[in-house]
C-alpha cells in the first residue's frame, strides 16, 4: 500500500477522499457532526485540522457489528426501528496532530460504519465521521495505521438556525415549579419565592440555581414523571409549527434553562434532534447526585454563549 495515502474530508460537501499522491483514488459520502465543527469534548462537534490514524478495529468482523467500547457485541438487524446511533461494522481510530484537536483521541472521534445510512451526506452525526457500512468496510482496507488525515473545516452557509425556549413555551408547564411541587407545598413556595426574586433582579441566576437545586433535589422517578408531563401539556400546534419550519430549511434547537432529562422526551416527540439545557446526574439508584453547574444557561447571559457558539460552528445562513 502506497506510503503516500491520505486520506482528506470536507464537511461542506460531506465527502471523504482518498488521496494517493496527487490522484484521489476514492471518494466516499460521509456525515459529520449535526452541531457544527468544534473541539470541546462532550459537544457533539467535529474537530477539524490535521489527524492520524492511531488504530483500525474490527477486521474479519461481519459487516453491521455493533461495537460498544470497541468490542464487537452482536450485530445490527436493518429491519429493526432503531433510534438509537450505534456504532458498526469497523472503527477507525483517530488522534489529533494540532494543539486545538490534540483531545480528539480522548474524546473518542472515530471513522465508523453507522445505522443511520439513510442520512449519510448530510450533518448527522455526534462528531464522529460515519460511512455506510459497505463502504466503511472498503475504506478500512484501503488504509494503514499511521495514516494522516486532514479534516477541512466547513466555509459554505447552510441552513437556518431556530432556537426555542421550551418552558411556557413549547409546554405549558415550568419544569423547575413541578419539581418542587412534587417536594411539598413548603418547598414549592420557597422555589416561587425564588424564582420571582430572580426575575426581578433581586438575586443573581448564578446564586438561584444551587439554592433551589439544594432544597428540590430530585430523583430520577420524580424527573421521569415531569418528563412525560412536559408531553402532556405539550402547546396545540407545536408538532405543527417544528414540521413546518423543519420543511422550510430551520434547525430547530431547544435552548432552555431547564433540565435535559426532563425536556429531551419532548423534543423527540416533536422532532427536535438538538436540546441545550442543564445536564442532571444520578446515582446507580436514581437519587440525586448533582447538575452540570458550569453550563452556560445557570448563568446570565449563558443563552447569548450557545447561540454564538452555534453561530460559529454551524455556519448558517444569516
Amino acid at each position: 500500500m502506497s506510503q503516500s495515502r491520505r486520506l482528506e474530508v470536507s464537511i461542506d460537501d460531506q465527502i471523504l477522499r482518498v488521496i494517493d499522491g496527487d490522484l484521489c483514488i476514492r471518494e466516499f459520502n460521509i456525515s459529520t457532526a449535526a452541531k457544527g465543527m468544534g473541539f470541546v469534548e462532550n459537544s457533539n462537534r467535529t474537530p477539524t485540522g490535521n489527524f492520524r490514524v492511531i488504530e483500525k478495529i474490527g477486521d474479519g468482523e461481519m459487516p453491521g457489528t455493533i461495537f460498544k467500547n470497541r468490542t464487537p457485541v452482536g450485530i445490527w438487524d436493518p429491519s429493526s426501528y432503531e433510534t438509537k446511533d450505534l456504532i458498526l461494522s469497523r472503527i477507525i481510530r483517530i488522534e489529533g496532530l494540532d494543539l486545538e484537536n490534540a483531545n480528539s483521541y480522548h474524546r473518542f472521534i472515530y471513522i465508523h460504519g453507522t445505522n443511520h445510512e439513510h442520512r449519510i451526506g448530510q450533518p448527522a452525526s455526534q462528531g464522529c465521521i460515519r460511512l455506510g457500512n459497505s463502504e466503511m468496510i472498503e475504506l478500512f482496507n484501503m488504509i494503514t495505521e499511521g495514516t494522516n488525515m486532514k479534516i477541512f473545516p466547513a466555509t459554505q452557509r447552510r441552513g437556518k438556525l431556530l432556537f426555542i425556549d421550551c418552558d411556557s413555551t413549547l409546554s405549558t408547564i415550568e419544569g423547575i415549579d413541578e419539581l418542587a411541587r412534587a417536594r411539598g407545598e413548603d418547598v414549592f413556595n420557597k422555589v416561587v419565592e425564588l424564582t420571582n426574586a430572580a426575575m426581578n433582579g433581586e438575586v443573581p441566576i448564578d446564586e438561584v440555581f444551587p439554592r433551589r437545586m439544594e432544597m428540590i433535589r430530585p430523583d430520577k422517578s420524580v424527573c421521569d414523571q415531569i418528563a412525560q408531563l412536559y408531553i402532556d401539556t405539550v402547546v396545540p400546534g407545536a408538532a405543527e409549527l417544528i414540521s413546518e419550519m423543519k420543511d422550510t430549511g430551520w434547525l430547530p434547537v431547544i435552548l432552555s434553562g431547564g433540565f435535559a432529562p426532563l425536556i429531551q422526551p419532548l423534543a423527540a416527540h416533536l422532532g427536535i434532534s438538538h436540546v441545550e439545557a442543564v445536564p442532571l446526574y444520578f446515582h446507580e439508584d436514581g437519587s440525586y447526585q448533582g447538575y452540570g453547574s458550569d453550563y452556560p444557561t445557570t448563568r446570565n447571559l449563558g443563552k447569548n454563549e450557545i447561540i454564538r457558539e452555534w453561530k460559529k460552528r454551524c455556519c448558517p445562513k444569516m
